[in-house]
């Protein structure tokens, strides 16, 4: 899953990393979490626009709020035939632009929290749907949730499940909704390369929320990767204290994804 994220490249870059018309201000941020307003990049007929959104999709239909799950992600293998996200995935498709994000890996009785990102610097491009939600008394409100797929071999120890990341290639074709139905684009929604991304063990200052400064990504040892030559290689359990076999991510209990 997705739970936490960051966007600390400037409005510029990200600007230019997305191509969208406006020219919005807005500060870093190293601890996005549910329900704050992200960034969200749509694309179309009238070119491409960046929003903030609430982080939590809210589909038209829903009644009562406060009884309806908080969605912050997606399973990209069924959000095309789940009725929360079914209409977006045929015609509300958009990307979240990330610096990277974050994810937890349990150690024994506790958790190790990483922060993942491109390892050569950049953006990522989070696959995300949106939906513009009205409410009762007429009010509006503009709602994402973030698709997730399979862990590569980076993620696998850590956790299960990881964002969908868009390269700028295929931009136009994930906003393509006009032309591209679900099926159409079901080939993008894969684990990102092996070696595109790092893992960082950082501070458990992230677990909360209050915190959001540099200092949450520094790292705490060197980061971990994984080469092309690694691929074929069938990943290796990690130690845990004491010299027991860390259990591989599917065999753990951890937190469920909201979709």
């Amino acid at each position: 899953m997705c739970g936490r994220f960051t966007l600390i490249a400037t409005p510029d870059e990200v600007r230019r990393a997305f191509g969208y018309a406006e020219q919005p201000n807005f500060p870093p941020r190293w601890n996005i979490a549910p329900t704050q307003p992200v960034a969200v990049v749509r694309g179309g007929r009238d070119g491409r626009h960046f929003h903030l959104m609430r982080w939590g999709l809210l589909p038209g239909w829903v009644k009562d709020t406060a009884k309806f799950p908080l969605l912050i992600n997606a399973r990209s293998e069924s959000a095309a035939e789940k009725p929360a996200f079914r209409a977006a995935m045929r015609h509300r498709r958009g990307l979240v632009p990330a610096s990277g994000f974050y994810e937890w890996r349990r150690v024994g009785p506790d958790k190790q929290a990483y922060f993942i990102r491109p390892r050569d610097g950049g953006l990522l491009a989070f696959a995300a749907l949106y939906e513009y939600y009205q409410d009762a008394a007429g009010n509006e409100i503009d709602t994402g949730a973030i698709l997730t797929t399979s862990a590569n071999a980076l993620m696998a120890p850590i956790h299960d499940r990881m964002p969908v990341v868009i390269a700028p290639a295929h931009f136009d074709r994930w906003f393509d909704t006009d032309g591209s139905e679900p099926r159409h684009v079901g080939d993008l929604l894969v684990p990102a390369p092996d070696d595109l991304l790092e893992a960082i063990p950082v501070s458990s200052r992230v677990n909360a929320v209050r915190n959001d400064d540099a200092r949450l990504i520094e790292p705490l040892s060197e980061p971990v990767t994984v080469d092309r030559a690694q691929e074929a290689a069938p990943p290796q359990r990690r130690a845990e204290p004491g010299g027991k076999r860390a259990k591989p991510a599917h065999e753990r209990k951890r937190q469920g994804e909201l979709f």
